[in-house]
């Protein structure tokens, strides 16, 4: 299969570097498979909904047709069991989705997605794919009988909407705010009360002066779930989430059956998708930006004492948590380690060319 023809059909629109999948001759008497993906998402999410179907495909094309792949909407394979406890115990062959879902479960876990100011999309790659983080996240699912793989990172998030203004940290005492995980421990102890509603609530806890505020996404995905409807200001950067990479989860005992040849599909198609579901986010976000702004969602930066404050909680929380768990402490220590070791780079590299570039094109604008 020529490259141009996998992108083609995947949809997502980027080129995936050395990642393709290229489609091997494969004997008679390969073996014919059939898996269940369960997704976590949203079909309203185009993105990372589509990147599970753009897997599917992509393994599908790779094998000719031999390793077939089904997308199950969120929910559906397995109603009332968390995700990766559907992977876990064989109910579904594998799964997408955030590994922040499961801070409850495990805290540790967060570092395969996104944690309080971590890494960016580039820097998580470079960790997981350079450094030790898919080594380490590995050996962190080993026990519930998963194999992970990245397969998708939307980036640095937005903040979160809010029906009142913040402009200093009283502002965020008793916001009611929909978040959970390991940014709603955070928050907290800036005062915030973290809320638990139902998706098909949401809208209906505004309405009835339930809610302040609800954790948001990407523009364009909190524009497709319609949180524009519900408050006015739009908070940036979402500093708990610099780059929340989403995951395949694969039951252990099911990929130890593939075929290496299978394996290698998976793998590389993953990788495929990984990076067009950035490439997506990066092409769509301004213009969906512009059109939430266009219908009256006023920008807001956080206040420098807000991410002061928020950066010390989370130095907080990170200790406690430490100090609980030595695999959480080990993960830590070894993310914030290779975050540090990066920085001056990304100063002196990719700050520096894009604050000069993003200076001449505003006075660009203002001669025109």
């Amino acid at each position: 299969m020529q490259r141009r023809s996998f992108l083609k059909h995947a949809g997502m629109g980027a080129v995936a570097g050395g990642a393709v999948v290229a489609a091997p001759v494969f004997a008679q008497d390969m073996p014919s498979v059939s898996w269940r993906l369960a997704s976590s998402f949203n079909p309203k999410l185009e993105t990372l909904h589509g990147a599970g179907e753009a897997f599917c495909k992509y393994v599908d094309e790779a094998t000719g047709g031999k390793f077939s792949i089904r997308q199950s909407p969120a929910g559906e394979a397995a109603p009332d069991t968390p995700l990766l406890d559907a992977v876990s115990n064989n109910t579904v062959d594998c799964g997408h989705g955030f590994s922040s879902a499961y801070f409850d479960k495990e805290p540790a876990l967060c570092f395969d997605s996104a944690v309080p100011f971590g890494l960016n999309a580039r820097q998580m790659n470079a960790w997981m794919f350079e450094g030790d983080g898919l080594k380490l996240t590995r050996e962190l699912f080993k026990p519930h009988k998963v194999v992970n793989l990245p397969m998708g990172n939307t980036g640095v998030q937005m903040g979160g909407w809010s029906r009142k203004e913040i402009k200093t940290l009283e502002d965020l005492k008793g916001l009611r705010m929909l978040t959970s995980g390991l940014a709603g421990e955070v928050l907290a102890r800036l005062g915030v009360a973290p809320q638990q509603v139902a998706a098909a609530e949401l809208a209906a806890s505004f309405e009835k002066d339930a809610l302040d505020a609800v954790e948001a996404a990407s523009p364009v995905d909190d524009e497709a779930l319609g949180l524009q409807k519900l408050a006015r200001y739009y908070y940036y950067p979402g500093w708990w989430e610099g780059g929340a990479q989403a995951s395949l989860y694969i039951n252990e005992a099911a990929w130890e059956k593939l075929p290496k040849h299978y394996r290698s599909a998976v793998e590389s198609a993953s990788r495929a998708v990984h990076m067009g579901v950035t490439a997506r986010y990066d092409a769509r976000n301004p213009a969906a930006l512009g059109r939430l702004t266009a219908a009256g969602a006023e920008l807001r930066a956080f206040p420098r004492t807000v991410l002061d404050a928020a950066f010390e909680a989370s130095a907080q929380v990170y200790q406690a948590l430490s100090d609980k768990d030595p695999k959480f402490k080990a993960l830590y220590e070894n993310y914030m380690g290779f975050r540090d070791d990066l920085l001056p780079w990304f100063r002196i590299s990719e700050n520096a060319y894009d604050q000069y570039l993003m200076s001449m094109a505003l006075a660009l604008r203002r001669r025109r």
